[in-house]
Parts: C-alpha cells; structure tokens; sequence
C-alpha cells in the first residue's frame, strides 16, 4: 500500500506534466495566431520542418500503398497514353528532359521533384497512390478525382521508362503521341 507521501508525490508529478502540457498547447496556439510564422512560398522551410513532412510523407504513402495489385505496365499503348497526361498535367511541375524549369516551378515551396530523377524511389504502387490521391501542403493534386484508375496506371507506366529516357526519346515519344490526351472521366 502506497503511503499517502508518495500518492502526494505522484499527484504534483502528474499535475506539472499536466501544467506543461496545457501551457505547450497555449503557446502553440498563440504563436499560431501571433502571424510569426512565415507561410510564403518565398521562405524556405527549415532542414528540421523539411524532414519532418518528408519523413511523413514516405512513411503516409509506404503504408498506404501496401496492399495495392500493380497491373502489368509494360503495354506499349498504357505508356504512351501515360506519356500524353505526363506531358499535359505534369511536366511544368515536376518537368522533363530538356526542359530545366517553368514559370510555376518556380514559385512552389517545396520544389517538386524531378520525376526524371526520383521516379525509381518508388514502386509503382505508391507511384499510383500519390497520382491518385495526391499530397498535401506540396501542391500535388489528386488526380483521382479527375482521372479513373487506368488512367491513372497509364501515367505510372510511363513514369517506369521516364528514368532511362533521353531527350531525343523523349521526343520521339512526343512525336508519336501526337495531341491527343483521350477523354477524362
């Protein structure tokens, strides 16, 4: 049986992480709402804020994706219809080659990534996963909402060739898809 010293003891323990905690979420909230914080585009986002919505977002899509069947994605049509909304929708942010930056690359915070050069981070399920459902606080749509699921699966099997395309390829492949980007759903 606890003596009533140490009960005491334990009560002004919980009481102070309790203070701490009530106090933590105070503070939070008024530098919220002091304007301190800096939400420009402009400001960069500190290495400790960068990697923390990094580290969430890898680890958000790893555990989103997981269960998610991969078609076969080697059909040469899937990956030319692929290419052709690539090249519509996603080209000014996350470019292609010969095509160094855009106008609207250049006033996003985070920059997105060079699909060209990141592609291979990740498997085509989460390629699907964030094409369709899109990240928040980066300006990655959800195309999902505008794009049914093949369409969606065309885009990732061209992101699969995007790595090893060269820039005549690349033109090549503009060549052959012509204008046509198909109907949207």
């Amino acid at each position: 049986m606890e003596t009533t010293e140490k009960v005491s003891s334990k009560v002004k323990y919980i009481k102070v992480i309790a203070g701490l905690a009530v106090g933590g979420v105070i503070l939070g909230f008024g530098v919220m709402y002091s304007g301190v914080i800096n939400v420009a585009a402009t400001y960069p986002h500190s290495s400790l804020t960068r990697w923390g919505l990094h580290t969430a977002m890898k680890q958000s899509v790893k555990y989103h994706a997981s269960n998610i069947q991969v078609p076969p994605l080697n059909q040469q049509d899937r990956i030319l219809n692929g290419f052709r909304h690539y090249r519509e929708m996603c080209t000014s942010c996350h470019l292609a080659p010969g095509i160094t930056s855009s106008e609207i690359r250049k006033g996003l915070m985070p920059k997105p990534p060079k699909l060209q050069e990141t592609a291979r981070a990740w498997s085509p399920a989460e390629l699907f996963w964030i094409i369709k459902n899109g990240v928040r606080m980066t300006a990655m749509p959800a195309w999902g909402l505008s794009h049914n699921d093949e369409k969606i699966w065309e885009m990732v099997a061209f992101l699969q060739k995007f790595p090893d395309m060269t820039k005549a390829q690349y033109e090549e492949m503009d060549k052959q898809a012509g204008d046509d980007v198909g109907d949207d759903d």
